[in-house]
C-alpha cells in the first residue's frame, strides 16, 4: 500500500471536518486512522490498538448495510458495545468497492445529520483515497482471496463451490457467459506455482475489470487469468480489457511489457457449465500461445484440431505417424516441414506460401518434390494430407504453456 499518501489523505479529510477518522478495508483491518481524537469511544480506541474490528461491532455495523451501501450509512450508537454514532462511507471506484472510511460523531450530537452535510465538501478528498486503495493489491484480502479460491475451485468442477459460486448476487440475470483465459506467454512456465505469480495476475486482472460490468467475476493462478463474462460483451470493450490487463501486470510485475494470449468458451448459461467452459478457453488460449495462423486471441470453436489434441490427452509418447518421423528425421535444416504446414494451412496455395516465407514458386514446388522422395507418398493426398497435418499440429500442441 502507498502508505504514506494514504495516512496524508485521511489526515487531509480529517482536519476539513474536525473529527476522527479510521479506514479499513474489506476484512475489517485497520489501515491508516487521523490523529484527531476529540471524542474517541471505547470501540474506536480498542480498534487502533487491535488493529481489527471485533466480530461484534462488525456484526452491529453490517446489520445497517454497510457491505451494499453505494452512499453514505449512519450507524447508531451502541452503548451496549461502548460505541458512540458514527458515518460509514463507502469507498467505491468505479462501482468496485475497495474500503471503508468512518467518521465518529462528537459525544454530544444526537445524529449523523451534521456529519452528512459535511461530506459533500470532501467528496474529492474521498474520491482520491478510494482511487490510492485501488493501487494497493486489494486481490491480496481475506474477502476476495476465499472468493476467489471458490470461484477457481467450481472452475474445476468442485461441487461444493459451484454450489456457493450459484448463489452469488452477481450471477443473477447476467448468464449467458463464457469464460475467457488471459495468458502470458513468456512467464506460463517460469512463474508456475509461484505465490508472487498468483498475486500479480490476481491483481491485474482485478484492476484490468474493476468498473467493467461484462466482467461478472475474474480470479488469477500463476500463470494465468480467468475471467467469467457476459456472453454479450463487445469486442471492443474486451480487447480493452486485455490491453488493461497487460498494462497492469507489467506495472505489478516491474516489466516492459508481456506477449497475451487469449482463450474463449462457448456460451453457457447455468454455473454447471463452469468447468467445461473453463476448460475450452484454456485450450483456446494455448493453441493460440503456440500456434501464430490463430491470433492472439481465439474462441474454442475456431481452433480445429487442437480441440481433439486438447480432449485426448496427447502425449509427446503417444503413436505417431510414419510418414511424419521420417520427414523429421531427413529435415534437420527445417525447410521443409515449415512449408508443408503451411501449405496445409493456406489450402495448397503456393503463391500464398511463396509469399509469406519470401520464397520463389519454383522453391516451394521443389521442396514439395522433396517431400514426395522422402516419405514415398504425395503429401497432398486426402490420407497423407489429413496424417501429416495432424502430426505437425500436434508437435505444435506438445509445445503448449503448461497452465
Amino acid at each position: 500500500m502507498q502508505t504514506t499518501q494514504v495516512e496524508l489523505e485521511v489526515e487531509r479529510i480529517a482536519a476539513r471536518l474536525g473529527r476522527g477518522l479510521s479506514l479499513e478495508d474489506l476484512d475489517g483491518v485497520l489501515l491508516a486512522y487521523s490523529s484527531h481524537q476529540s471524542s474517541a469511544d471505547r470501540v474506536r480506541v480498542n480498534f487502533l490498538l487491535s488493529k481489527k474490528v471485533p466480530a461484534d461491532v462488525s456484526a452491529w455495523q453490517v446489520q445497517h448495510g454497510i457491505t451494499t451501501a453505494v452512499r453514505p450509512v449512519a450507524v447508531p450508537a451502541n452503548p451496549g458495545l461502548g460505541m458512540l454514532g458514527r458515518v460509514c462511507v463507502p469507498l467505491l471506484v468505479r462501482g468496485f468497492r475497495v474500503g471503508y472510511l468512518w467518521v465518529q460523531q462528537d459525544a454530544g450530537e444526537d445524529s449523523a445529520a451534521h456529519i452528512l452535510k459535511q461530506l459533500p465538501g470532501v467528496r474529492e478528498d474521498v474520491e482520491r483515497l478510494a482511487a490510492l486503495l485501488l493501487e494497493d493489491n486489494t486481490a491480496g484480502s481475506e474477502h476476495r482471496t476465499r472468493r476467489e479460491r471458490v470461484f477457481l475451485a467450481a472452475a474445476t468442477g468442485e461441487g461444493q463451490a459451484l454450489e456457493e459460486c450459484a448463489g452469488w448476487p452477481e450471477l443473477d440475470g447476467t448468464s449467458p457467459w463464457h469464460v475467457e483465459v488471459l495468458l502470458d506467454r513468456s512467464t506460463a512456465h517460469r512463474e508456475e506455482g509461484t505465490d508472487d505469480g498468483t498475486l500479480a495476475r490476481r491483481t491485474a486482472a482485478l484492476q484490468a475489470t474493476v468498473g467493467a460490468d461484462v466482467v461478472v467475476f475474474s480470479a488469477g493462478e500463476a500463470s494465468h487469468s480467468v475471467l467469467l463474462v457476459r456472453h454479450d460483451a463487445g469486442q471492443t470493450e474486451l480487447a480493452a480489457i486485455r490491453r488493461r490487463y497487460g498494462e497492469r501486470l507489467a506495472a505489478v510485475a516491474g516489466a516492459a511489457g508481456f506477449p497475451l494470449t487469449s482463450g474463449a468458451s462457448e456460451p453457457f448459461t447455468a454455473p454447471d457449465g463452469l468447468a467445461g467452459g473453463y476448460q475450452q478457453a484454456r485450450s483456446a488460449a494455448q493453441a493460440a500461445a503456440v500456434d501464430p495462423l490463430l491470433g492472439d486471441s481465439v474462441r474454442y470453436r475456431s481452433i480445429g484440431v487442437y480441440q481433439f489434441l486438447a480432449g485426448g490427452g496427447w502425449q509427446a509418447s503417444s503413436p505417431r505417424s510414419v510418414y511424419f518421423e521420417e520427414l523429421e528425421d531427413y529435415d534437420r535444416n527445417n525447410e521443409l516441414l515449415p512449408v508443408l504446414e503451411l501449405l496445409f494451412d493456406k489450402n495448397g496455395s503456393v503463391q500464398d506460401v511463396a509469399g509469406q516465407l519470401h520464397l520463389h514458386r519454383s522453391s516451394v514446388y521443389n521442396r514439395l518434390s522433396r517431400v514426395r522422395s522422402v516419405i514415398g507418398a504425395d503429401p497432398l493426398s486426402g490420407p497423407v494430407r489429413l496424417e501429416l497435418h495432424l502430426a505437425l499440429k500436434a508437435r505444435r500442441w506438445s509445445r503448449r504453456p503448461r497452465i
